[in-house]
């Protein structure tokens, strides 16, 4: 009869011992808050950086085309040598 008590007592135990208290998930809930926030801050930073480049790129593509432009223009005739 005392085994089928302790037993008992002992699975009654684990069991409250598995809970989480509200304290417990309070700051559990506190710590996913935190971290989603983080992600939220990282994803922004990253569209920002994103942004960056694209600008970038596109200034030095402009700047790129420009210096094309200003290229020296074909010449559409042979050169001459001079008769001698």
């Amino acid at each position: 009869m005392k085994k089928v008590l302790f037993l008992a007592l002992a699975a009654a135990s684990f069991t409250f011992a598995s809970c989480d208290s509200k304290t417990e998930n309070a700051q559990e809930a506190g710590a996913e808050n935190v971290e989603a926030a983080g992600e939220a801050k990282a994803d922004a930073m990253e569209e920002q950086a994103d942004a960056v480049r694209d600008s970038a790129d596109a200034t030095a593509d402009k700047m790129e085309d420009a210096a094309d432009a200003t290229d020296a223009p074909a010449t559409t005739a042979p050169a001459t040598t001079p008769a001698q």
